[in-house]
């Protein structure tokens, strides 16, 4: 049997990905096959099929991807389950992560069953639920990195991509006090997720608040240590999404701890399906809502990575797989 997918064979540009026919893959004794219905195209499919970090062949392929099909996200049917999954059944509504063999981007993939997935909220659409893991769980591992706690004054920086969206719900959630910084068109969007200050980057200097933060978070990786550093608490932690100008976040995370004052931390990214399972607890609780901007379909998908890649987007970008 075959299927529609999305193939990268070779690592590059967004035109190195073909939509083509391939053979429909077998779950093993305990794995589920699932028929997905939506996907997204985020920076960690960007990421992945362009190695700009080369440290990301090493997980996906040295010379050429071990794992031709992207798509990290994913909501869809259980169309089939092996021998021995006892958590799900035919007929299931899905949705989850996948970065260590992805599939998303496909009108079918397997996945273990102990793997992050579970199941979508009853009253959710298959394109609702698709965008719930992937920023919101950077966010996540990074609020988890900085020890968060309750009352703690943050700030997140590019309020408005996936990370910063989520992360701005999800520390809302841990009732701390958020200051957003997004761009003029998307202030009243970014209001309605309840930060309590919202600066607009581009009539204001959001350098020159008299408010300290114990935590920046900045989601889209345009600002730099030294610039927030003066914004810090005496012991504040800055993270950032990506390395810096010239790799200059790594140098810190390894040498600013050494103070024991204001330091850059890198977070390890992982998720389970216990977090996953918690970002659906929040969903249904009304906490946590992924903010979509645009809708491509899988025929159109070279399209959706360029858009990605314009370091534009608002909130998530999602695939049609079944139109």
């Amino acid at each position: 049997m075959m299927m529609k997918a999305a193939v990268y064979e070779q690592y590059g540009p967004p035109e190195v990905v073909k939509v083509k026919q391939i053979p429909v893959p077998n779950p093993k004794k305990n794995e589920l096959l699932i028929k997905v219905i939506a996907s997204t195209v985020n920076r960690t499919d960007c990421g992945f099929r362009s190695a700009q970090y080369f440290i990301s062949r090493f997980f996906s392929g040295l010379f050429k991807p071990k794992f031709p099909v992207l798509g990290c996200e994913f909501a869809g049917i259980v169309e089939e389950t092996g021998s021995e999954v006892t958590k799900f059944k035919k007929g299931d509504r899905v949705f989850g992560f996948n970065d260590e063999t992805f599939g998303g981007h496909a009108e079918y993939l397997v996945i273990g069953e102990n793997k992050a997935l579970t199941t979508i909220p009853a009253d959710l659409s298959f394109e609702d639920a698709a965008p719930i893991t992937e920023g919101s769980h950077y966010a996540l591992e990074s609020i988890r990195a900085a020890k968060v706690k309750p009352s703690d004054n943050v700030m997140v920086y590019g309020a408005t991509g996936a990370i910063g969206s989520a992360a701005v719900q999800l520390l809302k959630h841990f009732a701390t006090h958020v200051t957003a910084v997004c761009n003029t068109k998307n202030v009243e969007l970014i209001r309605s997720l309840g930060p309590d200050v919202v600066i607009d980057y581009q009539t204001e200097d959001f350098t020159k608040t008299d408010r300290k933060f114990s935590f920046i978070l900045d989601a889209v990786g345009k600002s730099s240590f030294k610039e927030c550093k003066p914004l810090l608490t005496e012991k504040g932690i800055y993270i950032s999404t990506e390395l810096g100008k010239n790799g200059e976040n790594i140098w810190y995370a390894l040498t600013t701890p050494l103070s024991g004052g204001k330091k850059v931390v890198f977070s390890m990214p992982g998720i389970n399906r216990y977090d996953v399972e918690f970002l659906k607890s929040l969903v249904e609780a009304g906490e946590f809502r992924p903010i979509t901007e645009k809708y491509y379909k899988l025929d159109d998908i070279v399209d959706a990575y360029k858009y990605v890649e314009t370091g534009q987007k608002t909130g998530n970008v999602i695939i049609k797989i079944v139109n």
